[in-house]
């Protein structure tokens, strides 16, 4: 039976960590701050937003939101990006998706400055990521490299596959395993064979999008499997590796949910004080 990859109690050690990164930045006078730009009135992103929110107040960082509505023109949106970036006092900039469809993504998002991007989304870190440069990547892909480091098996040599190839997590996954030296296969929904792919693989990536795709029988034994697939199926929220069978072969894997998400959103506040020190010579 493989060994679970508890993403809470890896997020708890996180919280910490960021609470005495606060607290530090504090006593050097320096206040960190993460402003939150939501446009519209959807549910489901102002639950996300006010999740943000209360891991903010949880470590005593600074959070402040700025609730836009839906139909504004992107001219208004971008005006107010354009001033929290240069905003000194301003740290990490989290621009909550999706927009209104009216608004051209790539625009709006070039409106954030690349050190203030704590969400990893703008073109800059993006090229920052693929040529092995300081920026920020994703969330959800430093919380994939996050929990892969915590097995304390070594990335370097390993061949590594990751199935999906999104610009938000499978690209930016593959990047992050490269920059650790394994030897790295994307797979995605064109695929022929995934299984032969798979059963090479000491470390699985899953990031498709497709609930229970990755079977046990496709693994190979031992490997490390982060599942970063998040499904609903009957009720529940499911990944994209069917776990009971998988839990059987892999040495290592992480449960939906409780796996990948809990880490993520301890990645962004790491990433806003991280910006922050870099602001202020301290990192």
């Amino acid at each position: 039976m493989a060994n679970i990859i508890d993403g809470k109690k890896l997020s708890l050690k996180l919280r910490d960590e960021c609470a005495k990164r606060v607290i530090d930045l504090k006593n050097a006078g320096i206040e960190p701050r993460l402003d939150v730009v939501i446009v519209g009135d959807d549910p489901a992103s102002h639950q996300y937003v006010n999740s943000r929110l209360k891991d903010c107040e949880d470590i005593g960082l600074l959070s402040i939101t700025h609730v836009l509505d839906a139909g504004i023109e992107q001219r208004e949106l971008t005006e107010l990006l354009d001033k929290l970036s240069s905003d000194s006092e301003v740290h990490g900039i989290l621009l909550q998706m999706p927009l209104p469809k009216h608004m051209d993504q790539d625009e709006v998002l070039s409106h954030i400055s690349p050190e203030k991007d704590v969400d990893g989304l703008t073109v800059l870190n993006a090229g920052a990521l693929f040529s092995g440069r300081e920026g920020f990547a994703p969330c959800t892909p430093s919380s994939i490299m996050h929990l892969i480091k915590s097995t304390g098996v070594p990335i370097k040599g390993k061949n590594a596959v990751v199935v999906g190839r999104s610009i938000v997590v499978g690209k930016p996954a593959a990047m992050l395993l490269l920059a650790e030296h394994a030897t790295v296969t994307v797979c995605h929904s064109r695929t022929v064979d995934l299984k032969a792919h798979l059963q090479n693989a000491d470390i699985v990536v899953a990031a498709v999008g497709v609930a229970n795709l990755i079977k046990g029988d496709m693994l190979k034994p031992g490997a490390i499997v982060i599942d970063a697939g998040i499904n609903r199926v009957d009720g529940k929220t499911v990944g994209d590796v069917e776990f009971d069978s998988a839990e059987r072969i892999a040495g290592y894997i992480s449960p939906v949910p409780g796996g990948v998400g809990p880490v993520t959103r301890k990645i962004l506040l790491s990433n806003t004080l991280t910006a922050a020190e870099r602001a202020n010579g301290r990192r």
